[in-house]
């Protein structure tokens, strides 16, 4: 890992190709607009003074196109590396005026990044592609659900944030839902290469949730700190539930944990159980041909007399031994229940 205190560039370091643009949304009390801005000269046309902003910036790849936006709202570099570096961990914190958040969209099997910058009258929020993620709170800001147009931008920013923990409690929600269903499936003693590739899946899904969800829970007091002028007292009781659901999504968390926990240890074991299984009939094949191979042995020998060799009925007495022998220990080891 470089060390980025000593660069002056701007690097986006994920592999998403989606072309950088900007839906702009203005909106007060009165009327409510969205633009979609493909440079940042459009920003720039469109005005971003005189109604509150929710600018929503898709697809990271153009950086200059991020800087420009960045330092058009004076969010400093520190920031702005952050915001480009798709592998850096969730996080909270204050950062000079804004509020920010660095964190992820789960969509299926596919994780990316997304990051919250919330000022004064004004939050942005960056994903790495064409995101649909957010398309509710656009949807309440049309509709001026709960006469959002007339609150400020801490109460978006904490919908928009209540929108992304929401999807981590349905994802811990819908991972235990999962092993549960694996859990039927080794209580039924089999032990598939597909239920060791679910567990596999899983433990990946689970540790992708738990590095997003227990840092913003260890943070979150960043955002509720007493002198903090970006939240008001109106709205810090949203806050606070959007922090009941972030509680609730690291429990789920940590059941998903202990169940996966749980779930390894019975795999391990009906896979001990199903290889003492094969050993013990490999065993009881092996104590049946003992007498035989003990008759084999004994008639192999290269001794000059031997006065069965000789013996007009001698082939068929050995046989005749070697089945007595072999049908007796099967039947010595299943009056004994193959113990």
């Amino acid at each position: 890992m470089k060390n980025n205190l000593l660069s002056e560039h701007l690097t986006y370091n994920g592999d998403n190709g989606t072309h950088t643009h900007v839906h702009l949304l203005r909106y007060s009390a009165e009327h409510f607009d969205e633009s979609i801005c493909t440079t940042f000269e459009d920003i720039v046309a469109k005005g971003t003074n005189e109604s509150k902003l929710w600018v929503r910036v898709h697809g990271l790849k153009d950086t200059e196109y991020i800087k420009n936006i960045c330092t058009h709202f004076k969010i400093n570099f520190l920031m702005m590396q952050d915001i480009l570096n798709v592998d850096h961990p969730s996080k909270i914190e204050k950062n000079g005026d804004f509020n920010f958040v660095v964190t992820r969209i789960f969509h299926g099997d596919v994780v990316s990044s997304a990051r919250l910058i919330q000022g004064q009258d004004v939050v942005l929020t960056f994903t790495e592609g064409e995101a649909t993620f957010f398309d509710d709170a656009v949807k309440a800001l049309q509709e001026n659900v709960l006469k959002i147009r007339t609150r400020t931008s801490d109460y978006l920013f904490s919908v928009l944030f209540n929108e992304l923990v929401s999807s981590y409690v349905s994802l811990a929600i819908e991972i235990g839902d999962q092993l549960d269903d694996l859990e039927t499936e080794l209580l039924a003693a089999t032990t598939s290469y597909n239920i060791r590739m679910q567990l596999q899946l899983l433990r990946k899904r689970y540790m992708e949730i738990k590095r997003t969800v227990v840092p913003l829970k260890d943070q979150y007091s960043r955002i509720l700190h007493p002198d903090s002028e970006l939240v008001s007292e109106t709205n810090r009781p949203f806050f606070n539930d959007v922090n009941d659901h972030l509680l609730n999504a690291v429990q789920l968390t940590e059941g998903c944990r202990e169940t996966l926990s749980s779930l390894m240890d019975l795999y391990i074991s009906n896979s001990d159980m199903h290889m003492n299984y094969i050993m013990k009939r490999l065993t009881i094949v092996s104590t049946i041909f003992i007498p035989l191979t003990f008759l084999v042995g004994v008639w192999g020998m290269n001794f000059k007399f031997m006065p069965e060799l000789d013996w007009q009925y001698g082939y068929l007495m050995a046989w005749g031994i070697m089945l007595i022998a072999g049908l007796a220990s099967y039947l010595i080891l299943r009056s004994r229940k193959w113990q």
